[in-house]
């Protein structure tokens, strides 16, 4: 024989309630002692609930969203008598088992689950499966948007799937009540897989055969592949994500991706603003607004209006498809939306570097006796900082209502890193407060995490304005794309000796290319020339970094 142990929530310390983020297990699955069952978050912390003895998940009570106290029961595990429950969960939880054990002795008639509807004559229970899902061997499992018990509708979507191509929800074939969830959130599933049983009237499946088209998912396309910047799955976690952080989904709930689709938004373009980057519906009435106020066309585009052509370039020879990386389609996500939102306009300049290059290399010896590397990259973000501070627009954000400008108070500069998995823009924070070698080690130390894919989310987080260097690479110039929310971003490409005129004669000086990209909606172009002529200078003369 077996028993019905109910899992509660423990003492929770000074919380009356938190929140469900995780559901780690499915009904069907058998755990053992202290495994893993459902994540709970609070403002403070992060908490795995385990299981109090080995056994079968037989009822989730939970979803992923809920707000649970001390006490509420999250999982029901079967579990055979002769197996003794964990001695602390067994005196926190012993009246609920025995109301368990007075509902299994109760006669089969009296139960609910064995009540027929009014007017039906018979049940049956019939598999849900995964319908055709085109091209792909298998997708995931991102979203589980039922529970056992829960009564649907015809249409109504069950669980979501997401391959890289979209996302797509898969709908009830008709009215039911779930009584078991065969999936669980990350699972693979290729089509004909069965995601979940439905109990439902036999006469409402006969006439449902007579009247209903067979299921199909309902696809929504996914962010068009196009920034140098974080915050992704946003007007972009990051989702977080986010979070929302271990997938390439966007964080977001049935009704508001339901209220997404009826606006035709593709949630991968949004900001969540939400507790772990979750999308609520502010967040996709701002990133309206904002999209219209951009301008028609811009609004349109933006909201995927204009559609890239399919071609079949098998036709004209060999091809290969590759998929792109989670990082590369964020950023191409980022890059989209901020090439959008933002009015681009790139000032060009040039900074006499000679000085400054013989300074570095006498200071080489220092900086190797303090284990770093001095490169120009610290020299250019304390002359950035010297920019930020005499031109706090630079040092800004629209806010997202476009009618004021939050000026920031710190100094925060990313810098855009280049890795085998795509682009990454770590933050130095506080750079106003940092001398040279301490502002080296810190930006040695970011460089290996990123190529060691061992950034956080907040080291990519709280930037101010972004620094993008080819100079280690070539070129004479580029126009890098702003990091929105920020408002400006510099590039520089490979500095190079030039004949320049001075004291009526050509002499050989080491010349540094600055591109200053900027969102001509706060800035214009006095301020942006203004800019890059006040860092020249500040880079031109290393006594100006010490004013």
């Amino acid at each position: 024989m077996s028993t019905k142990i109910p899992v509660s929530v423990p003492d929770i310390g000074d919380f009356d309630e938190v929140e469900v983020i995780e559901i780690l297990v499915a009904v069907g699955d058998v755990v053992e002692i202290e495994d893993p069952l459902v994540t709970l978050e609070s403002d403070k912390a992060t908490m795995d609930i385990p299981a109090p003895q080995a056994g079968e998940i037989v009822e989730i009570s939970v979803s992923l969203g809920d707000k649970v106290a001390e006490g509420s029961v999250i999982v029901v595990i079967t579990a055979s008598e002769n197996a003794a429950p964990d001695s602390s969960e067994a005196e926190n939880t012993s009246e609920q088992t025995n109301q368990e054990r007075n509902k299994a002795e109760t006669p089969a008639e009296e139960s609910p689950a064995a009540q027929a509807a009014p007017g039906s004559q018979a049940t049956t229970i019939r598999q849900v499966v995964v319908p055709d899902i085109g091209d792909f061997d298998s997708v995931d499992v991102i979203e589980i948007l039922v529970q056992p018990g829960d009564v649907v509708a015809l249409e109504d979507p069950l669980i979501t799937l997401e391959s890289d191509k979209a996302t797509m929800d898969i709908p009830a074939p008709g009215p039911g009540t779930v009584e078991e969830i065969m999936v669980a959130i990350g699972d693979k599933v290729a089509e004909g897989h069965v995601i979940l049983l439905l109990t439902a009237a036999a006469e409402a499946v006969s006439v449902e055969k007579k009247d209903t088209p067979a299921p199909s998912a309902t696809a929504v396309k996914p962010p068009a592949t196009g920034s140098t910047g974080p915050t992704a799955d946003s007007s972009i976690k990051p989702v977080p994500a986010s979070t929302a952080g271990s997938r390439s989904k966007a964080y977001a709930s049935p009704s508001i991706r339901k209220f997404a689709r009826e606006l035709g938004v593709e949630l991968g373009l949004v900001s969540g603003s939400g507790r772990k980057g979750r999308i609520v519906k502010s967040d996709i009435q701002a990133f309206v607004k904002t999209a219209m106020s951009a301008g028609a066309s811009s609004a349109s585009a933006g909201l995927g209006s204009f559609k890239a052509p399919t071609i079949d370039f098998s036709k004209f020879g060999p091809i290969e498809t590759q998929s792109l990386s989670k990082i590369k389609r964020l950023t191409g996500q980022n890059l989209h939306r901020s090439w959008i939102v933002a009015p681009h306009v790139t000032q060009f300049d040039e900074a006499d570097i000679t000085d400054l290059e013989a300074f570095r290399k006498s200071q080489a010896g220092a900086a190797k006796e303090q284990d770093v590397k001095l490169t120009m990259l610290a020299f250019l973000i304390k002359g950035v900082v010297r920019g930020l501070q005499k031109f706090p627009d630079f040092n800004a954000s629209l806010a997202p209502d476009g009618e004021s400008l939050i000026v920031k108070g710190y100094f925060n500069v990313g810098i855009a890193v280049n890795t085998q998995h795509g682009l990454v823009v770590p933050v130095l924070r506080d750079a106003d407060k940092k001398g040279l070698f301490e502002l080296a080690g810190e930006l040695g130390v970011l460089g290996e995490k990123a190529r060691t894919r061992k950034l956080s989310p907040a080291d990519m987080q709280g930037g101010c304005f972004t620094i993008s260097s080819l100079g280690g690479v070539g070129g004479t110039a580029f126009t890098p794309i702003i990091n929105v929310p920020e408002v400006a971003i510099l590039g520089v490409s490979r500095s190079a000796i030039k004949p320049v005129f001075i004291d009526n004669e050509f002499v050989p000086r080491l010349m540094l290319p600055l591109a200053l990209s900027y969102d001509h909606r706060v800035i214009d172009g006095v301020a942006g020339a203004q800019f890059t002529s006040h860092l020249g200078a500040v880079l031109g003369d290393i006594r100006e970094l010490l004013l």
